[in-house]
């Protein structure tokens, strides 16, 4: 029997390594291979706790996939889960035509493998159901058997995991399906401590997603015990700085938004940002006097850092005893893994963390109009 082993080391998860805007990534997983001749390849069982066995092409119909998963994706209205995937195999792998041309060239035909799914460092397990669609999408007839699910504890060392088959299909996909595992276990693996020190608090992500990734994205959150925020901008209204500058005010920004509801026969949840607790006393003094659509009041960088590393909750804490329990209350800025304890034991219900390089987009409100005459 020949073998070899297909090492796909990168850096650990480590708080300074931050990228696409929402957690940093880790890589604890990676896939070791063993050829064997096409007819001789037999099943073994692995030898930690129970095997979850699918072959790839029982993922065909994803909604009868989606029923059989630990943590189901979140929903939206037009992302096309199996599109991702085809486009992340055709940016690696090129056209059918193309493909992967070392495989093509130094792996007989014939021959088929079995690569184990090797724990690195201890964490979250996340993106299990997504490999299944990968798996399936390069060739329907892989076999993957699995001794943990999403959201499972994986500690280094451990093979909890398994796929078998063609050869050339195996290392095609492998990795795509490392790519969305690894990112996805950082994720989770993240959002599970935050979760854990936040408590009673929920932890929530942000739109400050990758572009195209965002339902990956999301979905690892949840795997990881977090709770989704907004899917984007049009299942919940959201009132931030730069719409309270243009409609000259948060009552008049909110006020707006009750208008515009109202007159569409339109029912969703609504949240607005402050910054102060004069706007936490405006926007309460306007929902005491108005049937008001809103159900969540933002508390924007109420958290202070000091500096010795702490940081100081005393005006998030006001803000939550002013708001009473009326509203739901959400938490934002200078939330790390050393502070978000103490954020949570403010009462507040909610905690949103982004993680990646901070940058503004301003919008500066139109004084005059400006008008073109032609002729």
């Amino acid at each position: 029997m020949r073998s070899f082993i297909g090492k796909t080391r990168s850096p650990g998860l480590n708080r300074s390594h931050l990228m696409s805007g929402i957690v940093s990534l880790s890589s604890p997983i990676s896939l070791r291979l063993c050829a064997i001749s096409a007819r001789s390849l037999r099943c073994c069982a692995i030898s930690c706790g129970r095997i979850v066995r699918m072959a790839a092409a029982a993922t065909e119909g994803h909604a009868a996939s989606f029923e059989r998963m630990a943590v189901k994706p979140p929903s939206h209205p037009t992302y096309d889960l199996k599109g991702v995937i085809k486009l992340a195999l055709a940016e690696d792998a090129g056209d059918r035509v193309l493909g992967d041309v070392t495989c093509m060239a130094t792996i007989p035909a014939d021959m088929e493998v079995e690569a184990h799914f090797l724990a690195k460092e201890d964490g979250v397990v996340a993106g299990i159901a997504l490999a299944e669609m990968v798996f399936h999408e390069v060739d329907p007839s892989l076999t993957v058997d699995w001794s943990k699910k999403d959201g499972e504890h994986i500690h280094k060392g451990l093979q909890f995991g398994r796929v078998s088959g063609r050869a050339y299909s195996v290392v095609v996909a492998e990795r795509v399906v490392l790519n969305f595992m690894q990112r996805m276990s950082g994720i989770a693996t993240l959002t599970k401590a935050m979760a854990d020190a936040a408590h009673p608090a929920r932890i929530l992500e942000t739109r400050k997603t990758a572009p195209v990734l965002r339902l990956v994205d999301k979905w690892a959150v949840l795997i990881g015990g977090g709770k989704n925020h907004r899917m984007g901008l049009f299942d919940m209204v959201m009132i931030k700085d730069n719409h309270i500058s243009i409609a000259g005010g948060v009552t008049n920004a909110i006020r707006s938004v009750d208008m515009y509801l109202k007159q569409r026969n339109l029912q969703m949840e609504v949240e607005v940002e402050t910054r102060t607790l004069k706007e936490v006393k405006e926007v309460l003094n306007y929902a005491s006097e108005t049937n008001t659509s809103l159900t969540r009041i933002m508390l924007d960088n109420m958290v202070i850092p000091l500096s010795n590393g702490d940081v100081d909750v005393s005006m998030l804490q006001e803000a939550v005893g002013l708001i009473d329990g009326k509203f739901e209350t959400e938490a934002s800025g200078n939330v790390t893994l050393e502070t978000v304890h103490k954020i949570g034991q403010t009462g507040v219900t909610y905690i949103s963390r982004f993680y990646g390089q901070k940058m503004s987009f301003f919008l500066v409100k139109k004084v005059r109009q400006t008008c073109w005459h032609v002729g």
